[in-house]
């Protein structure tokens, strides 16, 4: 080359184009950014139009509702247990007291029971009742007919035998009783073991 510029020594300068990645990296930074913007206004307009948001506010308060409902009649203690009339009851005098037997069977038969059998009790449980009275029956009776029967002699202790036929239940009479439960105390044991009607905790207004 001529003229008034000249390469001097030994070494020529090497021509590279300047570089770039910095902005690549702004480019690729701002892209996503937009995106994410784009993604998240386009789910907003979404729950706008569908009425997404007030669906989720809805459900809050109807599953409220539904868990504050009263249990069913099966989840009841009462729901299994038998009504007087349809319990048969044996009386037999453990005690050395005539007349006890047919007294207390007459009672009972006031109160709503069948009566069974009725006289002295047998040598196993004769005079060996220090208590009110045993109430015995059969293993399905623990928790059917013996609660019920409970109910008309307070602290009567309460047995079954496993091996034991039937659905009928006996009343030992023991050497402490005095009078079966007081008939309206009796009453609401009785009332109390059956159990309240299921209602629903939460009102119509709120689950509305």
């Amino acid at each position: 080359m001529g003229g008034q510029y000249r390469i001097t020594g030994d070494k020529y300068p090497r021509m590279r184009r300047p570089r770039r990645r910095g902005k690549l990296v702004l480019m690729m930074v701002a892209s996503v950014a937009v995106l994410g913007v784009g993604g998240w206004g386009t789910l907003q307009l979404i729950d706008v139009f569908t009425g997404g948001g007030k669906q989720a506010a809805a459900a809050g308060p109807k599953a409220a509702c539904a868990t504050k409902a009263g249990p069913s009649a099966s989840t009841k203690a009462g729901a299994a247990v038998p009504k007087p009339a349809q319990i048969t009851v044996n009386v037999y005098n453990a005690t050395p007291r005539s007349g006890l037997a047919k007294s207390t069977a007459d009672e009972l038969k006031k109160r709503g029971f069948k009566i069974g059998d009725v006289g002295n009790a047998s040598a196993q449980w004769d005079k060996k009742v220090k208590g009110t009275g045993v109430l015995l029956g059969p293993a399905s009776a623990l928790d059917t007919s013996l609660p019920v029967l409970a109910t008309q002699l307070t602290g009567a202790e309460r047995r079954t035998e496993a091996t034991r036929k039937g659905t009928a239940v006996d009343l030992v009479i023991g050497t402490a009783f005095k009078n079966l439960t007081a008939k309206a105390a009796a009453d609401e044991a009785l009332a109390a073991l059956a159990g309240p009607e299921p209602t629903a905790s939460a009102s119509p207004k709120a689950c509305s």
